[in-house]
């Protein structure tokens, strides 16, 4: 018995997973946001059991403004996150797959964005693990880079490497299409 998923097909489910982890990651990005809030505003022993169980309250009685940076960059890594899901969940709203034209302005668009934000995710996470360094050489006691959901940077830099190649030949694809175009 053979299974034969066609395109539609996938990209259906491709759709669905695209919301389900959007919606994940926006829960993630506002629970940051609120906690930090919470923590800096109304009671600081929140810090104790931040965002997933993360422990900052060492960080917190250190000093404020550390705490601060360092959920500002948490929250931002996954802002930014939701956002390249946010385009990705709008680019199966506008039907720009057009098999017949594949190469189109609006794809390489969509395309050059998630790069920039890949390319931005990796920057930020990388601040973040350094920052985290710098605050444990103080003698700060804080939660590892991968419990603060900012570990991964050099997978992201790799991953807007890709996409900006991708971008590029899709730039290039569009130009030949064009000439195909005038020709005929």
């Amino acid at each position: 018995m053979e299974i034969k998923i066609g395109s539609k097909e996938m990209l259906t489910f491709l759709h669905i997973m695209a919301w389900v982890i959007f919606i994940g990651i926006c829960i993630e990005a506002g629970g940051l946001i609120f906690n930090t809030f919470f923590a800096l505003v109304i009671n600081p022993i929140g810090a104790k059991n931040f965002w997933m169980q993360i422990d900052l309250s060492n960080l917190i009685s250190y000093d404020k403004g550390y705490f601060l940076v360092v959920t500002a960059i948490m929250s931002i890594v996954a802002l930014m996150k939701a956002l390249m899901f946010y385009l990705i969940v709008k680019l199966f709203y506008n039907k720009v797959f057009d098999f017949n034209r594949p190469f189109n302005s609006t794809l390489n668009q969509l395309i050059s964005n998630l790069a920039y934000l890949s390319f931005g995710i990796g920057l930020f996470s990388i601040w973040g693990l350094k920052y985290s360094a710098w605050l444990r050489l103080k003698g700060i006691i804080i939660p590892s880079v991968d419990d603060l959901h900012m570990g991964g940077a050099d997978v992201w830099l790799f991953m807007s490497v890709i996409l900006f190649v991708i971008a590029q030949i899709f730039k290039r694809g569009i130009e030949i299409q064009i000439e195909n175009d005038l020709t005929v």
